[in-house]
């Protein structure tokens, strides 16, 4: 069954709890995802390391419940 828009937003805040996350179904099957998430935790990491720590969250579920996940990550202004 695929991941909801609001269940992927709660793993992702479980892991960093001030993010901001845009996210866009893009083909309109809660299957494939785009998300841009903009946490200070990122402040200092490197775009892989940041990518690592937003993946980290979903453990065995990405690539499963959650197939795909385009991801952008930022630093707050």
């Amino acid at each position: 069954m695929p991941m909801t828009g609001e269940e992927i937003e709660t793993i992702i805040k479980s892991a960093l709890p001030d993010a901001k996350i845009e996210l866009v179904d893009t083909a309109g099957d809660n299957n494939h995802w785009s998300a841009t998430v903009t946490s200070e935790q990122f402040r200092g990491k490197s775009r892989i390391q940041q990518h690592q720590m937003v993946n980290a969250a979903f453990g065995d579920k990405l690539g499963t419940t959650l197939h795909a996940l385009a991801l952008s990550t930022r630093i707050p202004e």
